[in-house]
């Protein structure tokens, strides 16, 4: 059978496999998911339409869509894996609330009508620190020419702010990150918020959030 191309549903079987573990699970989207969800109720309007960068095991878009009722959620992941594993679970968990999870790459230009007509808002949790610095670009670029003036992009995850690590435990993950891949790595607030810039993307909030991350919030101008 052919991969599914970057905009075909994909349609995973709720069936839990033989270990017991129904689907993919991430423990810190356990705990960050609450802080996520006080932040975005705060700097999103009532309503909207949501595009999710990189949504890995689905327990955030599920948790989220359900804290933001007004909001259409797109959850979108390029691995194939986790994307089958977040399919099942957002079809057996948040049935109705949900769009099909999409197979995508934000390198993939342009980013396909089917996910970004109508979108208000875009969302990457944990994605910049875990990929080359050319997603973080592409990111921006197509954040530019998907929101509408005053979208919103939101970004979470750990940053450096003036050069600076905000805690040694971020040293250490920063460390172990560029061991894994040279090139990636936790990424310098400055250098994301510029690059935003370039793109017409103006920085308006940095939220401290648990275990020394962080939420960027910009507005398209």
């Amino acid at each position: 059978m052919p991969s599914p191309q970057p905009s075909e549903p994909i349609n995973a079987p709720v069936v839990p496999p033989a270990t017991g573990t129904p689907y993919p699970h991430a423990p810190a989207a356990v705990r960050n998911r609450g802080p996520i969800g006080e932040v975005l109720t705060r700097v999103l309007p009532p309503e909207g339409t949501l595009l999710e960068i990189a949504c890995g095991t689905g327990e955030h878009a599920a948790f989220l869509a359900a804290t933001l009722p007004g909001w259409h959620w797109r959850p979108t992941e390029a691995d194939p894996a986790m994307a089958a594993g977040a399919a099942a679970r957002l079809a057996a968990e948040a049935p109705g609330r949900v769009a099909p999870v999409r197979r995508f790459d934000v390198r993939d230009r342009p980013w396909p009508a089917v996910l970004t007509e109508g979108v208000t808002a875009i969302l990457a949790i944990n994605l910049i620190h875990i990929a080359p610095w050319s997603v973080t670009e592409a990111l921006m670029a197509g954040a530019r020419d998907a929101l509408p003036p005053e979208g919103t992009l939101i970004l979470y995850g750990p940053f450096k702010q003036d050069g600076r690590h905000t805690a040694p435990s971020n040293a250490a993950f920063d460390q172990s990150l560029r061991a894994r891949n040279p090139a990636w790595g936790v990424r310098d607030l400055e250098a994301v918020t510029a690059e935003a810039a370039c793109h017409g993307l103006a920085w308006a909030e940095t939220v401290a959030m648990p275990a020394n991350n962080r939420i960027v919030v910009f507005r398209k101008t």
